[in-house]
């Protein structure tokens, strides 16, 4: 018997599609026919790989020479989600394909098409047969990255661990959340860090799964977080060791120190969660979760979304709160090379004030802006937007590999970096400011609105529903807010600062006595 869950669907005719750790499985009632010939007893059809069958109930009618044989099965089939390729619905139809193995070494691209049971559009848990096909897809990838991080594993990382004489405790993932249970549980003192073999999405668990813990403030200033390269954006890696390759990772963790990181707290409705990468809003939310089905390209598949949809000038209204500490772009680059040019290490000062606070163990900064919740401060900018494309907000520079998009980003500034773009230029204009993302150039680029802030809410206006992506990582769409904490994470970095290039011409700023 099937339990329906919320990776359940309910199919016509009985049957049920439910997701499975690492397949997806059909469950239901088959219906056969077919002529044997007159000696043939059984007849056992060929459903694919991972089939199972009941016992069958058998209806036998005489056609001289054969039998015209009506049989009906209890089919349980299972399709490894490493071989699923789509799912989407369409007239109340769910379509998956699929790869079938036709022998160890070859394989043919199949489709299974089924209606949903009126009753399966919206099941118990209020999951809608979309976001069926989501979790499918999700998973379905999730399990392809996890072969892809296994096999970087064994073959590029930990022959350096070995040979650096690191003592390993390695913990294979096998569901979304699974970072956040292992870091709220984690033992602070039995090990030095908390290494990902993943893209940025594991990160973002680890981070708030020391957020979660009664001693957060303590765990997150004692526990750094390292990263192996194993996803489509890897921006963790690209910004702290300056490269998105593996190898090149292992080397810089087992070389590399321990450094103090700002954190970002975001709040919508009574949650409050922690980013280390970035918030986004619009084009760019709906260029990274719209296309999960597409990590097979890389990073290209956020190029690619930005492509299909900046020829449709679209807007995302919305009422920005901004507490700006930096307006003008000459100021953010004086900014940028006073950092620079320090000769100090700049997370001494920050890591004097966390020796204090370990000795206790503390939780969480309290809130200086309270949550979305409560009202806008005073002091804080409040701008009407009618013709938002992007809200980008960043705590790194690098996105993604050769993506610095936000250069002025500093490690432990205490800012926020924040790009906005109108939504209604031409196609051939947009596609120019995109084009330059990863260029010197988009910085200085008049249609980028650049700011340095330390706290914002942005609440959309004449939207039912859209993308809000935080570190890669979607919330429900509505008013979120947003404040930083500086230096509040520990990470192993090759330095104090990040690994990307500033702004153009940044050394020539003037800077203010």
């Amino acid at each position: 018997m099937v339990e329906v869950s919320d990776t359940c669907l309910e199919l016509e005719g009985g049957k049920m599609l439910t997701i499975g750790v690492d397949h997806l499985q059909l469950h239901g009632a088959c219906e056969t026919f077919e002529i044997l010939p007159l000696l043939c007893a059984v007849w056992l059809s060929d459903y694919g790989q991972g089939l199972a069958l009941s016992q069958p109930n058998l209806h036998t009618y005489r056609v001289f020479p054969v039998f015209l044989v009506k049989s009906i099965f209890d089919v349980t089939q299972f399709i490894a989600l490493y071989d699923i390729l789509w799912a989407e619905i369409s007239n109340n139809v769910i379509s998956i394909d699929f790869v079938r193995h036709t022998s160890k070494s070859l394989m043919e691209p199949r489709k299974l098409s089924f209606p949903v049971a009126s009753n399966g559009l919206q099941n118990h848990d209020g999951i809608f047969a979309g976001d069926f096909c989501r979790i499918l897809l999700a998973r379905a990838y999730r399990e392809a990255r996890s072969r892809s991080a296994m096999r970087i594993w064994k073959n590029e990382v930990k022959p350096i661990f070995d040979a650096g004489r690191m003592e390993l405790h390695v913990v294979n993932l096998t569901h979304g959340g699974q970072a956040t249970e292992l870091a709220e549980k984690i033992d602070l003192g039995k090990y030095d860090t908390i290494i990902a073999c993943s893209g940025d999405g594991t990160l973002h668990e680890i981070f708030n799964g020391l957020g979660n813990r009664p001693d957060a403030g303590y765990a997150l200033a004692s526990m750094p977080v390292s990263h192996i390269p194993c996803g489509s954006g890897n921006a963790f890696s690209c910004n702290l060791y300056g490269s998105h390759r593996a190898s090149v990772a292992a080397l810089a963790i087992v070389k590399g120190i321990v450094a103090p990181i700002d954190l970002v707290s975001v709040t919508y409705g009574e949650r409050r969660i922690l980013s280390f990468l970035s918030q986004t809003v619009g084009i760019t939310a709906e260029s990274d979760l719209d296309t999960e089905h597409l990590r097979w390209m890389g990073s290209a598949r956020f190029e690619f979304g930005v492509i299909t949809r900046v020829f449709k000038q679209t807007c995302y209204p919305c009422d920005l709160a901004l507490k700006v500490e930096i307006e003008d772009k000459q100021g953010i680059k004086a900014h940028y090379r006073r950092h620079a040019s320090s000769t100090e290490d700049p997370g001494a000062a920050i890591r004097e004030v966390a020796k204090a606070n370990l000795a206790v163990g503390y939780d969480l900064p309290e809130l200086k802006y309270g949550t979305v919740q409560d009202s806008i401060p005073e002091s804080w900018k409040l701008i009407c937007e009618d013709k938002m494309g992007t809200f980008f907000a960043g705590n790194m520079a690098y996105m993604s590999p050769k993506v610095n998009i936000f250069p002025a980003s500093n490690m432990t500034d205490g800012l926020i970096d924040l790009i906005t773009v109108n939504g209604d230029l031409s196609p051939v204009t947009a596609l120019r400011v995109m084009s330059q993302t990863d260029s010197p150039t988009f910085f200085d680029n008049p249609h980028v609105k650049y700011r340095k802030i330390s706290a914002y809410r942005i609440t959309p206006r004449n939207q039912d529903d859209g993308c809000i992506s935080i570190d890669g990582e979607r919330i429900p769409f509505g008013p979120f807010q947003a404040e930083v904490h500086q230096g509040l994470g520990r990470v192993i970095s090759k330095s104090s600062t990040y690994q990307a290039d500033g702004p153009a011409n940044w050394d020539k700023a003037m800077i203010a006595d």
